[in-house]
């Protein structure tokens, strides 16, 4: 399972461009993975995109995940689901959604990374690491020193995400994380495919930098 690229694929912040465009766009770029969170679409609407969005990441080579959903990814035969403090609680998800599959699980501190690991998660999505408007409920950012200190108390990967851009990226796998994960950085960007580029760049680079320094690379 590579996280090194995360995008956390929302219509909501496409800049009213067709919504697959730039996801296919971002995934060229170099996303290694990719999520469909649409918390208003209906279950018929989320089996119809999601078709389409897990051909075009399996073309990439990239992992589809759905959001929330344990039925719809099992419909759609992604590669997990991720879920966060609203959604299903993990021990319910890793029931309903056994592996191989994969479960990846929100947290916003120590203790809920914990407990996460302890109900089956196989990633963690932790932040908001640094301020962020693309989800506003989202809370006080967690910092670098706190993203640090879960990323080596948990034997799982944990990725980054919230208010994450080309000139901090570097400082996230610098925490320990295995990548990072965005939403707006790519489906806002002017051009997608250039923008996922741009960070999968600075993150490989945090990543030879870490292996020359013989810093401990996450699980």
């Amino acid at each position: 399972m590579e996280l090194l690229l995360y995008l956390v694929a929302d219509p909501a912040h496409s800049a009213d461009r067709p919504f697959l465009q730039v996801v296919a766009a971002a995934l060229s770029g170099g996303v290694v993975a990719v999520q469909l969170r649409d918390k208003h679409a209906s279950a018929q609407k989320l089996l119809k995109v999601g078709e389409e969005m897990r051909r075009i990441a399996h073309s990439q080579s990239a992992s589809f995940f759905v959001n929330d959903r344990p039925d719809v990814a099992l419909a759609l035969e992604a590669d997990g689901v991720h879920v966060g403090p609203e959604d299903l609680p993990p021990v319910e998800a890793r029931r309903l959604l056994p592996r191989p599959r994969l479960l990846g699980v929100s947290a916003g501190n120590l203790q809920e990374a914990l407990s996460a690991q302890e109900f089956g998660a196989d990633y963690l999505g932790v932040g908001p690491v640094f301020p962020t408007l693309t989800k506003p409920d989202a809370g006080e950012p967690v910092g670098l020193e706190t993203l640090a200190k879960i990323a080596a108390s948990v034997r799982i990967p944990v990725v980054g995400i919230g208010g994450i851009t080309v000139e901090n990226a570097a400082s996230v796998v610098g925490a320990g994380c295995a990548g990072v994960a965005v939403v707006s950085a790519l489906m806002g960007a002017a051009d997608p495919e250039q923008a996922a580029r741009a960070l999968r760049e600075r993150v490989d680079e945090a990543w030879v930098r870490k292996s020359r320094e013989g810093l401990p690379e996450t699980p």
